[in-house]
């Protein structure tokens, strides 16, 4: 009896971790601002990407919407993200910026 039981606690909490970290990563993505998933497209998301792009994960929310309402207005010299910041309100703007702020490596 003390087999199976040890047999089956080796099988299902394994499974239980797994599961608990897919549902973890699903809800992160779905935390997920509109808008922010794009941002991804060109910022790299995970640290040691060589990118002359810069990561957006744990930068300073304010300073990412200041870069953000500099593009916008064109005080900022950009190639494509003026065109792309003119596309988000200040409020989406700030939402996405705090979102990146949070992420963590």
């Amino acid at each position: 009896m003390l087999n199976i039981r040890l047999l089956m606690c080796s099988l299902i909490y394994p499974l239980a971790a797994a599961a608990a970290l897919t549902v973890s990563s699903i809800a992160s993505a779905a935390d997920a601002p509109p808008g922010a998933s794009s941002c991804t497209g060109c910022h790299p998301a995970r640290a040691g990407v060589s990118t002359p792009v810069p990561r957006l994960n744990g930068r300073d929310a304010a300073e990412m919407t200041t870069a953000m309402t500099e593009f916008r207005t064109g005080k900022r010299p950009a190639t494509v993200m003026d065109r792309i910041a003119k596309g988000f309100t200040d409020d989406e703007t700030k939402a996405i910026a705090a979102y990146f702020a949070a992420q963590k490596d």
